[in-house]
């Protein structure tokens, strides 16, 4: 039987599961050992997934033996998110830690008005969850599904005491853990010093390095919508549109919908250094 459990609902944050068969349903999450929750539950397809190895391939157990990945895997539990699904938000009490499997998920703050800034978006290969394993707290931020999500459910329990056995993954996660912290630093610089436009350029020069190179320039493609990139950059949809609008006018990039050709990078990135 597949399904999903302990699902946060993004509008009311309310724990909900779907019938038909809530009490076997309940009973099987007992086996599991998780704690029964309230609610619904709802039936997805079953999907073919490789624990042992999405977990080889995810930096901090890319150490560890082939028994010891077995071990891990089997106490793995596959979760599968939609578009916009709440994985968990902040100040839940923190049952484990995640691995994407398949899809991206986005970490981010919400503030008491509404307002969201996103931290990071992370993809295949990524954990997300990782500090309050270890410091016993609530989850810091909210995570989102992206798009379609597979994630892989490691509980608190199973990971310190895999961490006890192999003191080798407590280092690999501080060394994840202090590359976030980076970002973050670098998050409230841009968030404190720096202009929207400024920011905005910077995330079109990161974009850029991944971007597909055309005839025209390098082709980059926006979040799905000005809202979203706002989250991203700090600031409000308005602000978002009116500086776009302002780098097309200007020469600095064309628009096509989603779509955004960089003719020139060096000329985006003289705009970083001109604003500082």
């Amino acid at each position: 039987m597949s399904w999903r459990d302990g699902r946060t609902k993004a509008s009311t944050g309310i724990l909900g599961l779907q019938r038909p068969d809530l009490a076997r349903t309940r009973a099987s999450i007992r086996r599991a050992g998780f704690p029964a929750a309230s609610g619904t539950m709802v039936s997805v397809p079953q999907t073919k997934t490789n624990p042992g190895a999405v977990l080889a391939q995810t930096a901090m157990f890319s150490g560890l033996t082939e028994s010891e990945l077995k071990f891990l895997a089997q106490r793995a539990v596959a979760r599968r998110f939609s578009p916009g699904e709440i994985v968990f938000s902040e100040g839940q009490p923190c049952a484990g830690m995640y691995i994407v499997e398949s899809g991206q998920v986005r970490i981010f703050k919400s503030s008491a008005g509404g307002r969201e800034q996103v931290l990071n978006i992370e993809g295949p290969g990524s954990s997300v969850a990782e500090l309050p394993v270890f410091d016993g707290g609530n989850y810091p931020a909210s995570v989102s599904a992206v798009d379609e999500v597979t994630l892989l459910f490691v509980s608190k329990q199973d990971f310190q005491a895999l961490c006890l056995a192999h003191p080798e993954v407590a280092l690999k996660v501080l060394r994840v853990v202090g590359a976030r912290l980076r970002k973050l630093v670098g998050i409230i610089e841009e968030l404190s010093f720096s202009t929207v436009r400024h920011r905005l350029a910077s995330f079109l020069v990161r974009q850029a390095k991944k971007g597909k190179r055309t005839a025209q320039g390098i082709e980059v493609m926006l979040p799905a919508s000005n809202q979203e990139l706002a989250s991203q950059i700090g600031t409000v949809r308005e602000l978002v549109s009116r500086n776009l609008s302002r780098l097309q006018a200007e020469g600095l990039i064309r628009m096509d919908g989603r779509s955004v050709t960089i003719p020139d990078v060096k000329a985006l990135e003289t705009e970083l250094v001109s604003a500082e």
